[in-house]
């Protein structure tokens, strides 16, 4: 059950939704609070707008939930496709006018593109380091020459300020599970990633790095080039 989409849907019909919950794998669960994602560019934080300015050419928004960006990115007269792997979010975006939603995996894209995109930390996907490198390695596919890959993640270290780091695994590697009106979602990995270890395994898999945005949130924005 797509227990994310249906808290989208609600919100998006009505203008109000109960409570989402994310439960993790490090502490108590949290509130999502799902007006985010339907922000306009007045509400967006810097580093968002700082990688929609970066884009250029033919864009695919990976992960573009019910397509906030995609929708400024059109406005701007780029050529945006935008994925999700949410139908309910697929069918939003469709409603909310963006040219080109599509509900399709990113590691199925075939199609090559001028800027890989994935924001509010949707590189996360890749759910642990060994999924990022693969996502690195596939990412060179759909690259047409000269492009990017941009997106933002954060240095989530803080989290084990007062607790041990994890023994077996990257510390950066959660799992989440989405909770809406006592109904709750499987279990998914999500990975954060920091700077370091992004510099290190993108020099690598032979990518140039640049940190072109940090906040004051531990929050970063990257620009991956070949």
């Amino acid at each position: 059950m797509d227990i994310y989409g249906s808290a989208l849907l609600d919100f998006h019909r009505t203008g109000q939704a109960e409570i989402l919950w994310l439960h993790n794998s490090y502490d108590e669960p949290e509130e999502m609070p799902i007006e985010v994602f339907f922000r306009s560019e007045n509400d967006m934080p810097e580093i968002e707008l700082k990688a929609l300015e970066l884009c250029k050419g033919k864009v695919l928004d990976v992960g573009a939930g019910v397509g906030s960006h995609a929708l400024l990115l059109e406005k701007k007269g780029l050529d945006v496709t935008a994925i999700d792997i949410s139908e309910i979010a697929v069918q939003i975006m469709q409603e909310r006018g963006v040219k080109k939603p599509l509900f399709q995996d990113f590691f199925k894209t075939t199609e090559k593109y001028n800027t890989l995109l994935f924001m509010m930390n949707g590189i996360g996907l890749t759910g642990t380091l060994p999924g990022f490198e693969n996502l690195l390695e596939s990412a060179k596919n759909l690259l047409l020459p000269k492009g990017q890959l941009l997106f933002d993640s954060s240095d989530i270290s803080y989290l084990y300020d007062d607790l041990p780091m994890p023994a077996h695994q990257y510390f950066g590697e959660i799992s989440y599970c989405y909770e809406y009106k006592k109904q709750k979602g499987n279990w998914f990995n999500w990975l954060y990633i920091d700077p370091t270890t992004l510099q290190r395994l993108s020099k690598q898999h032979g990518w140039n790095c640049k940190i072109v945005y940090v906040d004051d949130q531990d929050q970063y924005l990257a620009q991956l080039s070949l």
